[in-house]
């Protein structure tokens, strides 16, 4: 048997190249919209995919079963609840799928229906012979994950309630996953930091044994206390998502390669103002912060570049790359893999443009933690002579964020005037906060921003500073005249002053 695990760590995501060695036929898995590695490791190996498998519409990443089924002529499967706007192979519950020479020979995967997730998801048991007593393992797209379980909330389900999804969940676990035996190896679709779960671990693989015992969510519980630990918490979903799960029933255009061609500045602001198109910074958060081009975006190609961008650039809206000089090939890549095709060009080097441009330029305003109360004014640029007292507006614009002076205020007196936002994820949030925070997590903010009143400062915060900082570019480019975020984040005031 031919095995291989594909980890995209940007956006948490598996797949899974699958073969039988003595007939050279395979099948993939949840496969992303690159397809280069798949072919090419497929043919170092003897193999041909004959298959594309699809544990069940995804939402968070734009699968390459139609990139694939051009390149191989391979047929598209789903399980038999989908409903797709191209021909697919229905896969039935207990359906085997045999790669060897003779049906019900060598390399076999049996299909397992599992609602919950979504109404279409399957887990596959694979089986590297076929009459093996124990499984080699079960892939199990995101019913199970290593643990936590898919959530049961996401729009793909439409049409049926949380709890509904959940009490599908409930079963399709006890009646199928935990049957099969303990030492059976577990391979989600995906891992830490994605928000199909809540609770996701950073390890790519387990066992059936290893959930049973250590999986929060599969504990001894009546079913009404899973349907309520498995619809409450859950992060909030980026604002693509939606958006891939619809293309991924019903069709896409095929991914094209290539990098963006070159802008002048002009053309990215005439494509700015005059086709709508975001000007997207993609360097990393301390040269953004340094200067950036007033008005634009920023997610960074170190952090989880293609998601927040999804959650802060609305589906189909033209995009202009600013990036450091030999990374617009994999901006672009990476906003493909959501289906974020409109990219109409790239700023070559930024930094240079604006050292030439200064007047097109802005810094971000970041403040540290000691800034958050007033009992030492001097952080805030006033005076006691001044009439400074608690409950005064922080200025944060008089203090660059590399000569903060350090000192060990309490972050719990926030003045009255200011918007203290934690855009940290729902459980993020309930596990500790600032006093006085409100939580609008980064993915749902675009649709929130209303909430907000441009008039008055606001004052941002995430774990560790890098989510507030991509929030904070996205209120200054709606209009919010003061805006700055915490550095460090919560970590750093939690460290700092013992906030809870």
């Amino acid at each position: 048997m031919h095995f291989a695990q594909y980890y995209l760590d940007c956006l948490s995501q598996a797949s899974y190249l699958i073969g039988d060695t003595t007939t050279g036929r395979a099948v993939l898995v949840d496969p992303r919209r690159d397809i280069d590695d798949y072919l090419h490791d497929a043919e170092a190996a003897g193999l041909r995919i004959e298959l594309v498998i699809e544990t069940h519409i995804h939402a968070d990443f734009l699968s390459g079963h139609l990139e694939l089924a051009r390149a191989t002529d391979a047929t598209i499967a789903f399980g038999e609840a989908a409903e797709t706007g191209f021909p697919i192979r229905r896969l039935r519950d207990g359906e085997r799928i045999s790669l060897g020479a003779d049906d019900g020979q060598g390399v076999t995967l049996t299909v397992l229906v599992t609602p919950g997730h979504t109404l279409e998801s399957i887990c596959l048991v694979l089986h590297e012979h076929a009459d093996d007593d124990v499984p080699f393992g079960v892939l199990t797209g995101d019913t199970l994950f290593v643990g936590d379980v898919g959530r049961p909330d996401l729009l793909s389900a439409a049409g049926h309630t949380p709890q509904d999804m959940a009490a599908r969940l409930h079963r399709s676990l006890h009646t199928k996953l935990l049957t099969l035996p303990d030492a059976t190896r577990v391979f989600p679709a995906h891992g830490a930091g994605s928000a199909c779960g809540r609770s996701l671990s950073s390890e790519t693989s387990s066992t059936i044994g290893d959930q049973r015992r250590f999986n929060y969510a599969l504990q001894p519980m009546p079913v009404d206390d899973f349907i309520r630990l498995v619809t409450a918490g859950q992060p909030a979903t980026p604002g693509y998502f939606a958006h891939d799960a619809a293309l991924n029933r019903d069709g896409h255009p095929l991914l094209e390669p290539g990098p963006p061609p070159a802008l002048t500045l002009d053309e990215a602001l005439a494509a700015r103002d005059r086709q709508g198109a975001v000007l997207l910074d993609c360097r990393p958060l301390a040269a953004y912060t340094r200067a950036h081009l007033t008005g634009s975006l920023h997610t960074s190609l170190d952090t989880r570049f293609a998601e927040y961008a999804g959650s802060v650039v609305p589906p189909g809206t033209p995009i202009v790359l600013l990036t450091d000089p030999g990374t617009e090939q994999e901006a672009r890549l990476r906003l493909a893999r959501i289906g974020y095709d409109h990219v109409l060009g790239h700023l070559p080097d930024p930094a240079a443009v604006l050292d030439r441009m200064p007047a097109l330029s802005t810094s971000s305003r970041r403040i540290r933690h000691e800034e958050l109360a007033l009992e030492d004014a001097r952080l805030a640029g006033v005076s006691e002579a001044e009439g400074a007292r608690p409950g005064d507006a922080v200025r944060t614009d008089v203090t660059p964020a590399d000569s903060v002076p350090t000192g060990s205020v309490a972050a719990d007196s926030v003045p009255a005037d200011i918007q203290l936002i934690d855009v940290r994820n729902p459980a993020e949030y309930e596990a500790g906060a600032l006093p006085g925070a409100r939580n609008l997590p980064l993915a749902g903010l675009p649709q929130r921003i209303a909430e907000l009143d441009p008039s008055r400062p606001v004052v941002l915060y995430c774990r560790s500073g890098n989510r507030s900082v991509i929030a904070a570019a996205l209120l200054e480019a709606h209009g919010f005249a003061e805006v700055c975020d915490v550095i460090g984040g919560y970590e750093a005031v939690s460290a700092g002053t013992g906030a809870q």
